[in-house]
């Protein structure tokens, strides 16, 4: 069918219109599902949850693509909030509907959130043997004590340190697959060495 120049002219201003909006309820629906887990605006209150708020858009739309290609763990999880609160899930399930232009949406609208820091205890004698072994290890794609959402690499200073332990342990015990330049860095790792690692991120409040 082919419409003529005046038709096009009066319905083009109206798919303009209509498009932007229906995109934007489509993001809001997906970005309450996110925060049934992650919190308020990606601030998480779960230890085993991490923050999300604050994280690179593109480390965070590249998250959900892993996820949804099953290339790292998906544990069960529970929503802890909203509708489907008490419900199990993974994180493979929950993000396997995500179009690319959705996963960037939800990335994008995280990275323009604050990253807010977990309050959490720690030794600050072992924090302090965490900084050298950061600095010797991990700085180099963690910049900043890791607090640095330019790397693209996450942000470990005041995330909660259970779900970075679980992490740790997943990339040590080859479940996690990790970048080329990583892996030397991670193998030479004892555990007292990630312990310290542990109480050096949790240091940032």
């Amino acid at each position: 069918m082919n419409l003529q120049p005046t038709v096009l002219a009066l319905i083009t201003p109206l798919l303009v219109a209509v498009i932007p909006v229906a995109f934007a309820a489509d993001t809001a629906g997906l970005i309450a599902d996110c925060e049934a887990c992650h919190g308020k605006n990606g601030a998480s209150t779960d230890p085993m949850v991490p923050t999300i708020a604050g994280y690179s858009a593109y480390y965070l739309a590249e998250s959900l693509l892993i996820y949804k290609e099953k290339a790292r763990p998906c544990p069960q999880i529970k929503y802890l909030t909203g509708a489907k609160k008490g419900t199990s899930t993974t994180m493979c399930e929950a993000v396997a509907h995500l179009s690319e232009e959705q996963s960037n949406a939800i990335g994008e609208h995280y990275a323009e959130k604050p990253f807010v820091r977990a309050k959490q205890a720690f030794d600050p004698a072992l924090a302090k043997i965490g900084s050298g072994l950061h600095e010797l290890h991990c700085t180099k794609c963690h910049e900043d004590g890791g607090s640095s959402p330019d790397d693209d690499a996450g942000i470990l200073a005041g995330q909660w340190t259970p779900f970075l332990d679980v992490q740790m342990t997943e990339y040590l015990e080859g479940k996690r697959p990790m970048d080329e330049k990583m892996k030397p860095k991670m193998e030479v790792l004892k555990p007292e060495d990630v312990k310290a690692l542990l109480h050096f991120y949790a240091s940032f409040q």
